[in-house]
């Protein structure tokens, strides 16, 4: 794995940080339609209240809380 890449993990426990109380779970793995991106819903539950949130994977490999954008065409000089 590239240095700079940060593990899905980590990303979770940054957006919902961990207690004792607190239960995560992957609930649903897939890819989406448009740009076949990976997706992971991640739910976390206990202290009464219960949280989803999802992950999007974007072509540079990151793992980010929004989709990637839609590829347009470009051009380029060689």
């Amino acid at each position: 794995m590239c240095e700079h890449l940060k593990p899905l993990r980590s990303i979770i426990e940054k957006w919902l940080p961990p207690t004792i109380d607190v239960k995560f779970r992957v609930s649903l793995t897939g890819r989406t339609h448009s740009e076949r991106a990976r997706i992971v819903c991640v739910e976390m539950t206990g202290n009464d209240r219960n949280v989803s949130l999802l992950f999007f994977r974007h072509r540079d490999g990151q793992w980010y809380v929004f989709p990637p954008g839609q590829a347009r065409a470009s051009m380029g000089i060689c």
